[in-house]
This record gives C-alpha cells, sequence and structure tokens, in this order.
C-alpha cells in the first residue's frame, strides 16, 4: 500500500469533518432551529472556516501517522540510525507526490464540504428534499421530493451548490429546467452585472450569505441575489406551507 492510499485511509471524510464542526458549532442554546434559521448566512461562512481547520489538523495528524507506517515498512528491523535516514530520503519523489496530492485535494474538498453544510442545515430545518435526483442533469437538492417534481415540476424548487461559478452557472439551466425556480448558492464574489442579469433572465437566483450581498456592489440592488434569510422567508417557507396543505409532505 503507497502513501496516499495509507493516508485515504484514515482522513474523515468531508461529511465527518463537517458533522463535527457542527457539532462543535451548534451547542445549546444555540441549536434550536429559529437560531439556525434567523444566523444561517453567518452559520455557513464559519462553518466552512471551521471545517477547513479541524480538516487541516485531521491531515497534519493523518499525514504524519501514514509516513511513520509507511517508512516503517521499508527500514529493516534491527537498521542503523544512517540506514533508516538512507530510506527516508529515499522516499523523496514519493513524498513529493504525497503532499502535492494533498494541495490538489483541498479545493474539492472544500466544495464538497459546502454542499455538506447545506445539506447537514436544511435537515436540522427539517426542511424536505431529495438529493442528487437526475432530471436532465443532477443538482444537489430537488424540493420537496422527486414524486412531487415528476407530478408538477413547476412547483418544485430546484437548489443547486457552488462555491465559485466562473461560466458553470449556466448547467443550472439544465439541472432544472422544470423547476418554479433555479436557486445557486455560492460564495462567489465576483459575478459581473452582465452575468447577473443573464441569470435573471434564466429564472436564477443566487443564494449567499448576507454579508456578502450587501458587501459586494455588483449584488447590491440585484433582484435575483438573495441572503439565505431571504430564500427562506419569501420562497422556501412558503413554497413548504403550499406543499403541506397540498399534503405532499
Amino acid at each position: 500500500m503507497n502513501l496516499i492510499e495509507i493516508f485515504k485511509r484514515k482522513i474523515p471524510s468531508p461529511t465527518q469533518v463537517i458533522e463535527e464542526a457542527i457539532r462543535l458549532k451548534l451547542v445549546p442554546p444555540y441549536d434550536d432551529i429559529e437560531y439556525i434559521k434567523s444566523s444561517f448566512s453567518i452559520l455557513v461562512e464559519e462553518l466552512q472556516i471551521d471545517a477547513y481547520n479541524l480538516y487541516l489538523k485531521a491531515e497534519e495528524k493523518e499525514g504524519m501517522l501514514a509516513i511513520r507506517e509507511h517508512l516503517r515498512g521499508k527500514v529493516r528491523s534491527g537498521a542503523t540510525d544512517e540506514e533508516a535516514i538512507e530510506e527516508a530520503a529515499k522516499m523523496f519523489k514519493e513524498l513529493d507526490r504525497f503532499f502535492l496530492s494533498l494541495t490538489q485535494s483541498r479545493r474539492p474538498r472544500a466544495g464538497k464540504a459546502f454542499e455538506v453544510i447545506l445539506k447537514t442545515l436544511f435537515k436540522r430545518l427539517e426542511y424536505p428534499f431529495d438529493e442528487q435526483q437526475v432530471i436532465n442533469g443532477k443538482p444537489d437538492f430537488l424540493m420537496p421530493n422527486r414524486i412531487y417534481y415528476d407530478r408538477n415540476a413547476m412547483d418544485c424548487i430546484i437548489f443547486t451548490a457552488k462555491r465559485t461559478l466562473r461560466e458553470r452557472w449556466r448547467q443550472i439551466v439544465t439541472e432544472g429546467t422544470r423547476g418554479k425556480g433555479f436557486y445557486l448558492a455560492t460564495i462567489d464574489e465576483s459575478i459581473s452585472k452582465i452575468q447577473l442579469h443573464e441569470m435573471k433572465a434564466h429564472r436564477i437566483y443566487l443564494v449567499m450569505p448576507g454579508d456578502i450581498k450587501t458587501r459586494i456592489p455588483n449584488y447590491v440592488d440585484e433582484d435575483n441575489v438573495i441572503s439565505y434569510e431571504e430564500f427562506f422567508k419569501y420562497h422556501l417557507d412558503p413554497a413548504v406551507v403550499r406543499w403541506r396543505a397540498k399534503g405532499i409532505i
């Protein structure tokens, strides 16, 4: 087993890291539904930082253990210090690949962590959704569920998480072509006015922490840029009332 395989066997998954970050963050009295909903923007931002710091600690701990385990397998019993040092020196290329792999894995892990944070908090708030449903694409969250989408897609909410956008926002048009509205959660601070207007023409709302919405000039006056709290109050909560009245949930 090579060094990367040993490390991957031990490192916690993004879900495990997020669950630990949330466990540490949402302690009484900050674990009730109303607090989570009213503080959602802050929680999303803080939990990303908390989870990243937890991951870095786990990465260092498990990385050191993996290197020790791998080196023990290479150094013969009774070897001298010089022989052990020589075996460690021979690992240079392998260590180089190992550290490069760690660096490259952080960005996709961050993207996955963003999605897991939203999923976990949505569950805490008891919002109904199905995950990763194939509907001419694969949005992260289909609300309230796939069965109702197949029956009345226009009354459903399509919600996808992408930390940064570039041109990837166009995917959501494919991922939810029949939904009532497309909601794209992001923390991207560099979206142009032209892109925002294109999104509006496709019925795409950007959902982001309130601090970003009020701090970035391009976002302040755009109707399709909303905070999480606005998403709940004006979009998701009314839909939940409607779905309950229809007996969908």
